[in-house]
């Protein structure tokens, strides 16, 4: 029977999976949740010059039903890579969430959206739509290299890529570290000498 590795990350926080990648996945703190949301799903990459937008309304367009817009503006903070109006559109074709190295506006209409959205922040500035971008490429965002199709994992802690080509191991893995941590809690919940004897043991490794 063959996975569904969508459904299994999105059982899986990014502290977990950011731990079985040992922290080489992790997009920068800067990169911000604009609310407590989550999202998992496959990434469509686009990259657009600083400034413009209209790459970015050709790959909603063109992606899949729950995919993960993931844009490489070029950290560029100028202006929004997409107000209420193109998420609005985003969320009605299906696109599951947006995660970019830019800036966005209509930050209280996109509240209403419900729509996961991870970002550098918010501009009153709007896009250009002058010049082409391109979708579906290999990317960096947030210093980290995104390619078509790597799982995209967010939640309030930040962003984790996950190469597809990794994706089986690291599954494995951060099932693994969600289980230990979760045993680890059940010990010292409230037992003082459990505390102090898991502090003793770290403090002597």
């Amino acid at each position: 029977m063959s996975i569904n590795y969508v459904d299994e990350f999105s059982k899986i926080p990014t502290t977990c999976a950011s731990d079985a990648l040992k922290g080489n996945y992790t997009m920068d703190f800067s990169i911000k949740a604009l609310e407590n949301k989550t999202v998992v799903g496959r990434a469509y990459t686009v990259k657009i010059p600083k400034g413009q937008n209209r790459e970015v309304l050709k790959a909603i367009k063109e992606a899949n039903v729950g995919d993960v817009l993931v844009i490489d503006a070029e950290d560029d903070t100028s202006k929004a890579i997409a107000g209420d109006f193109i998420l609005g559109m985003a969320k009605t074709l299906g696109i599951k969430g947006v995660v970019t190295n830019g800036v966005i506006r209509d930050i209280e209409d996109i509240k209403e959206l419900d729509f996961p959205l991870f970002c550098k922040g918010t501009t009153a500035n709007a896009g250009s739509k002058s010049d082409e971008g391109d979708s579906n490429v290999p990317i960096s965002c947030g210093g980290v290299t995104v390619n078509p199709g790597d799982m995209i994992v967010g939640d309030s802690d930040g962003v984790v890529v996950v190469p597809k080509e990794l994706e089986a191991e690291v599954l494995e893995k951060a099932k693994k570290k969600l289980q230990k941590d979760a045993e680890r809690e059940a010990k010292v919940s409230n037992n003082v000498q459990a505390i102090h004897e898991y502090i003793d043991n770290i403090l002597c490794e």
